[in-house]
């Protein structure tokens, strides 16, 4: 067996791409987008009859409201794709925005409801701030699941699994860039700081018995992706799922939920002052948070300004 068949036998392979050809080529189970996905998607001929569909069905909306419709009909042929779930994004304007996260997840999950997929399909990725953790505890209460993305450090991921969030993703890759950046090393296997990162996170939450799921994101390479076998889920992008298509080598199991319990870890209280605190106190974490929100704001802006072109 090639390398991303021998991965799928000890981990949930998601897909990290909006592009449906991709999708059809790896029979992933699941598949992740967000608005920088979207952004390259609709400028690609074949995605393009999405968009102007969206733009001409809802002539009174905002660019903001066709962007919605937009995303919900990218998920929509996803789901025909796959089997399992798809994960849609919330504008990064209301990362800090309780009432708001919480307001848009229901829209969501009402335009999807409304199209005949049921809310068990599709999971709600919402920024791992504060604000987007409490609102993500609020939705989970009412059967509308989350990803808590551009995750960085345990106090993020305790404080999601304490919430009862369905799904995290740790961002390995940008982990990587920060200390590559930081240090001038070129992180290898298991001494890449984003791949301990997950391992960590992973093993918190299996040593103090919580459901969360662990999703390894944002990969800059196939060594990342390997050290993490085992992880209950790891979205990928095409790239290097065809990497590991085409590679023959070994990949071998890296993570169980056996190996948790033996590790020297205390459980964590994390509320608001503490979780700000030990943010705060993590410069990686600090600033790759803020940058993440920034550059998905930012591409939110240029869907809207394309949007706003065709109106």
């Amino acid at each position: 067996m090639n390398q991303l068949e021998q991965l799928k036998q000890y981990t949930t392979v998601v897909a990290d791409t909006g592009d449906f050809q991709s999708i059809k080529a790896y029979t992933p189970r699941d598949a992740t987008t967000n608005p920088s996905l979207i952004l390259k998607a609709v400028q690609k001929d074949e995605y393009k009859p999405l968009l102007e569909k969206a733009v001409r069905d809802n002539p009174s909306a905002s660019t903001g409201e066709i962007i919605d419709h937009l995303l919900i009909a990218f998920g929509t042929e996803i789901l025909k794709i796959i089997p399992g779930r798809v994960s849609t994004e919330i504008d990064a304007a209301l990362s800090f925005d309780v009432a708001g996260n919480v307001a848009k997840g229901r829209e969501l999950i009402a335009l999807y409801e409304k199209a005949g997929i049921p809310r068990e399909r599709v999971l709600i990725k919402i920024a791992s701030t504060w604000e987007g953790i409490k609102a993500a505890e609020i939705l989970e209460k009412e059967g509308i699941h989350c990803n808590l993305t551009l995750l960085f450090c345990l106090p993020q991921a305790i404080a999601c699994a304490e919430a009862g969030v369905q799904l995290i993703s740790p961002f390995v890759g940008r982990i990587y860039d920060w200390y590559k950046k930081s240090t001038g090393i070129d992180y290898q296997g298991a001494e890449d700081p984003g791949v301990q990162s997950v391992k960590r996170i992973y093993n918190y939450y299996r040593k103090f018995g919580y459901k969360t799921e662990v999703m390894g994101a944002s990969f800059r390479n196939t060594s990342q992706i390997l050290e993490l076998a085992g992880c209950d889920l790891l979205t990928i992008s095409p790239d290097l799922l065809q990497k590991l298509a085409d590679t023959q080598g070994p990949a071998e199991r890296k993570l169980a939920a056996a190996d948790s319990c033996a590790t020297g870890m205390s459980k964590i209280a994390v509320d608001e002052k503490t979780f700000r605190f030990m943010l705060n106190e993590d410069a990686m974490a600090t600033e790759k948070l803020a940058e993440g929100i920034r550059a998905f704001f930012a591409d939110s802006g240029k869907l809207k300004q394309i949007i706003a072109g065709m109106k």
